[in-house]
């Protein structure tokens, strides 16, 4: 079935140059060119993916993100004109999936779809339930307890998590990360890795800045102890 993807952008000759390269690679695509419109056709037409400017009239992106992410769990690629970091890092934590800074490339761009419209597709885990100390994940619930309570993860903090649990003890660099839970094919910014073990560490740490679990290994990345 061919993929449905919604372009949010304000800008109409990016809009139609993504548009056009989408297109040719099989996919149908809509466009919104404010956050209101986005919204509206994100909850009639439910696509699979939606690339998203963080910068629009009315709604902003980011809150477009938070509100669709409510709702709704495609993919989401945020689209930014700004260098700032808090930004992309305001994004993650809203739930989008990853992102680019403009100017990007339209075959980085398609490989980014690419990658984050397979993984939405990878069937469910087989296992049920994952439990490393007084951690327990409930993977049909898609839900972590911790000392029994549940805690409220990010997406791709969970993802991360699972990541880890499922290779506990083993060593993984930052790139490792990055394809292994992002699924980059032209890698990215590490410090997105940087940012979710931190924000993991503060739910699942005793003493966060003296970490036993997500252990930190100089010059290379981390590795789970569970």
């Amino acid at each position: 079935m061919t993929s449905h993807i919604l372009v949010v952008d304000d800008e109409p000759t990016l809009v139609a140059t993504i548009k056009y390269n989408l297109e040719r690679e099989g996919y149908r695509v809509m466009s919104a060119a404010d956050g209101a419109e986005a919204l509206e056709i994100a909850r009639a037409e439910r696509p699979a993916l939606i690339i998203l400017d963080l910068i629009l009239p009315g709604l902003p992106g980011l809150e477009v993100c938070r509100l669709i992410r409510q709702e709704m769990r495609m993919p989401i690629l945020m689209l930014t004109a700004k260098a700032d970091e808090i930004d992309k890092v305001t994004g993650l934590a809203l739930g989008a999936d990853d992102y680019m800074t403009k100017p990007f490339s339209m075959r980085e761009l398609l490989a980014r779809v690419q990658a984050l419209l397979r993984r939405a597709e990878l069937p469910a885990p087989q296992e049920d339930v994952l439990i490393s100390g007084d951690l327990r994940i409930d993977l049909q619930r898609r839900q972590v307890y911790r000392k029994g309570e549940a805690l409220a993860l990010k997406p791709k903090e969970f993802e991360l998590l699972l990541y880890f649990m499922r290779h506990r003890g083993r060593a993984f660099s930052r790139e490792d990360l990055m394809n292994g839970v992002w699924s980059y094919e032209f890698g990215g910014d590490s410090r997105t890795v940087d940012v979710h073990v931190s924000w993991l560490r503060q739910k699942i740490e005793d003493e966060p800045a003296k970490p036993t679990r997500l252990i930190t290994l100089r010059g290379m990345g981390y590795r789970f102890d569970g």
